[in-house]
């Protein structure tokens, strides 16, 4: 086949096509795959990486070179291949030309190619690591050009060896013949390595003495520590995890103790998805998602009956789950216990830990002992979470596997965006010409080792990509870390723009779906600083790209105690109390007693409310949320971000559908209003008569959705617009974003909603940029 191309260009006029391609296309065996094809085609000319993509080289007759283009934009690309732009164009014939070459990566120009995120291991590599035979049997770092580690291990681009931490491991022999042999899975792999050549593992104590110094001892050493109900603290692809028997209560328990994680449900990790049917309900949606090349960990509903200790995921209805993804994982799991808790490495709130030493000095006093290796992790990253919404795959922590695949804008801006992001779940993102790229998941900026973190990722990722930010955009709230961060970079030639919070939710919308708006913006979540001095938190906007206008908003209710009404659900609850009944929160005083005993504590509230001293007044929808489970008996505090509503999603009863009565206020004077109150005081009577909580749940999350709705439809009414964009944290709520999506839909809206990018405040950076973007248009060319 490959010779009769050859033969027939001797005949006709050859033509010489230079080809750019961008996109997803390096370290995915882009290359090598261009070489095969071209070779096979009996065409001529090169390949090579260079800082925005591969650039192609190809010469041969006419139809020959047509077929190429064609074939390899098609099915010929690799599997992991993602292409975002293909430039064709003739150049002059080389003379004498007789081979197709794969040359030396250029670092020319501004890097704009994409790095590809780290993905898990390939079936043909597990193939290799379980054959005796193979030269990587049970080799703990084994990997080819469709998977392993790449973001985390890359320090510049282009994606080549000598710019990622696997530089310091010189190739063996036979690794470097298979990196040098293009009809090879491992050519140009570059992290390939095997035992004679590549990083080692060991397994350490508590204090970092070597207890088993043979990687394969270390592993099965392990793995029974583990099955003994001991932590062990495991090197993996973007950092440890600190792991445990999941079915182990005592284990479990004393690993939140050590770790300092009281409430929040742990992330487990099994070898197989038919160990994880054993204990959560898995449909063909979620298991896509779990046997998926970037492995996330998925949210699952938990089936009854199911031995995983209950303090791993108390207080909610899922339990997370994620496949082994690294080679070392596979191999502790041949040994181990079927599930282990798989939590992120690092002590409660901090950012995750990848560096050995640091490990063991913040992590002695918790892991029992460390797995070990010495393969540099240049980059953390922590585990992306994911769940299924109306069908759709939707990211709830957007990180490993992910990152830092771009979103594509429509227009190319000729300034470079950096986008603050938020305080809390914080992501910051970089525009560079039409690639918006969105950072992994950093954390709340509260911590200082986390802002630490915040500020040397933005170094980092603006290195990587040499990003030279002339426009830097952050959110309106002045007490936020990221915006003063942001107004620290306003010297000379930058440009410092500040959007309302609620605007970025829908930006980050239209942002994905590559939609400029206007649009009908639905948007919950906890707290907002609004452009009135409230805290905004349930609102109605029609929005594009370019402005915004709030049309409407859940009804002000006074909210005392500032940061701590987060944590004390008796907070929103009096302050719901006191605007839905007229009188003040004290005719309800046997439900504010069951909450809070502490009548001192009742009254230096109801001081606050009746003097308005500490008060803001608020929309916060989260903060209703936090009020209603609280009046049902699930919790009187929130430990850790939305667990009260989390506790009351998870109760909620599927099949109800009724709902309590809410009322729709417009009055001509300003944005019209979504007034909960008769809802409010319907559930305290039913609290009263003794409902069920699933009863009471779902009728509320049913009232939240028809009184959306019903806003939406107004918007409708006097806009003409058609389309509703959801965001915001509260609809990582699956029961009220299922049921309001549906809701919708059948009253004839077209529906967007978040599922590249959170919907909580971690895609807040996304719509930031996106306006920033689009604010810049002056700057831009089409």
């Amino acid at each position: 086949m490959g010779s009769e191309p050859i033969q027939s260009t001797k005949a006709a006029v050859l033509q010489r096509k230079r080809i750019h391609i961008q996109g997803r296309v390096q370290g995915v065996g882009f290359r090598p795959a261009v070489y095969r094809l071209a070779t096979g085609l009996g065409l001529t000319g090169l390949v090579r990486n260079d800082g925005q993509g591969v650039t192609i080289e190809v010469q041969g007759a006419t139809e020959v070179t047509v077929e190429f283009a064609a074939r390899l934009t098609g099915d010929d690309k690799p599997p992991l291949a993602r292409i975002t732009s293909c430039v064709l164009g003739p150049i002059e014939v080389v003379a004498g030309e007789d081979q197709f070459l794969i040359v030396a990566s250029q670092a020319d120009g501004r890097p704009t190619s994409q790095v590809t995120a780290d993905i898990a291991t390939c079936r043909d590599c597990l193939s290799e690591m379980a054959d005796p035979a193979d030269l990587r049997y049970r080799y703990p770092f084994i990997n080819c050009t469709n998977c392993g580690p790449r973001y985390s291990i890359v320090r510049q681009i282009p994606y080549d060896r000598p710019y990622t931490t696997m530089s310091a491991f010189r190739l063996c022999d036979r690794c470097a013949a298979q990196y040098h042999d293009v009809r090879d899975r491992r050519f140009h792999a570059q992290p390939v390595a095997c035992p004679a050549c590549g990083p080692r593992v060991w397994l350490a104590d508590d204090k970092g003495s070597t207890v088993e110094a043979d990687a394969i001892a270390s592993i099965a050493k392990a793995a029974q520590l583990l099955r003994d109900g001991l932590i062990v603290a495991i090197k993996g692809v973007g950092g440890f995890h600190l792991a445990v028997d999941a079915f182990n209560e005592q284990a479990v328990r004393r690993l939140r103790e050590r770790k300092r994680r009281d409430h929040k449900p742990f992330a487990m990790m099994a070898g197989s998805v038919d160990e994880i049917r054993r204990h959560a309900h898995v449909d063909q949606e979620l298991e896509s998602l779990l046997l998926s090349p970037e492995a996330p960990i998925v949210l699952s509903p938990k089936k009854a009956g199911s031995m995983i200790a209950p303090s791993v995921a108390p207080g909610t209805g899922t339990f997370g789950f994620m496949l082994c993804y690294a080679p070392l994982q596979h191999l502790v799991f041949e040994q181990g216990p079927p599930v282990l808790v798989a939590t992120s490495g690092n002590i409660s709130d901090e950012p995750l830990i990848c560096d050995n030493a640091k490990a063991l000095d913040r992590l002695g006093g918790v892991a029992d002992a460390f797995l070990m290796h010495d393969r540099e992790i240049y980059r953390q990253v922590d585990d992306s979470v994911m769940h299924v919404v109306e069908g759709h795959p939707v990211v709830l922590r957007r990180a490993r596997g992910y990152v830092p695949t771009p979103i594509l804008l429509r227009d190319t801006c000729a300034r470079d965006i950096l986008a603050a992001g938020s305080d809390l779940k914080n992501t910051f993102s970089l525009v560079r010409g039409n690639h918006l790229i969105c950072s992994e998941h950093i954390g709340d900026l509260e911590d200082a080792e986390v802002f630490q973190h915040y500020v040397r990722s933005i170094d980092h990722l603006r290195g990587l990509f040499e990003a030279d930010p002339k426009v830097v955009v952050c959110d309106l709230h002045p007490g936020y870390h990221s915006t003063q961060y942001a107004r620290t970079l306003a010297y000379a030639g930058v440009q410092v723009i500040e959007v309302q919070h609620h605007w970025a939710h829908v930006a980050s919308v239209l942002a994905e779906h590559q939609v400029d708006g206007p649009v009908i913006g639905l948007v919950a979540d906890g707290t907002g600083y609004g452009t009135d001095g409230a805290v905004w938190g349930c609102e109605c906007l029609v929005a594009s790209l370019e402005r915004f206008e709030r049309f409407g908003h859940l009804e002000y209710f006074p909210l005392a105690g500032g940061d701590r009404a987060a944590k004390e659900p008796i907070r929103p609850l009096m302050g719901l109390l006191d605007k839905a009944s007229g009188s003040g929160p004290s005719g309800c005083q046997w439900l504010l007693d069951r909450i809070e005993p502490d009548s001192d504590r009742q009254r230096i509230i109801l001081h606050q409310l009746t003097k308005r001293v500490n008060v803001v007044e608020t929309s916060s929808l989260g903060r209703v949320f936090d009020a209603v489970a609280a009046m049902v008996g699930l919790g009187s505090y929130n430990h850790f971000d939305a667990e009260l509503p989390m506790a009351l999603e998870s109760v909620a009863d599927p099949d109800v559908e009724a709902r309590y009565p809410t009322e729709i206020r417009a009055d001509g004077l300003g944005p019209v209003r979504l007034d909960l109150g008769p809802a409010i005081m319907a559930m305290v009577h039913d609290v009263g008569q003794g409902m069920l909580a699933s009863q009471i749940s779902a009728r509320f999350h049913n009232a939240v959705a028809w009184g959306l709705l019903d806003m939406a439809r107004l918007a409708r009414e006097r806009t003409g617009l058609h389309t509703a964009a959801l965001s915001g944290g509260v609809f990582c709520n699956r029961y009220l974003a299922n049921r309001l999506i549906g809701l919708l839909k059948a009253a004839g809206f077209q529906v967007l909603f978040n599922c590249d990018v959170p919907s909580n405040d971690g895609g807040i950076s996304v719509g930031q940029a996106a306006i920033a973007a689009k604010v810049d248009q002056g700057h831009c060319v089409p």
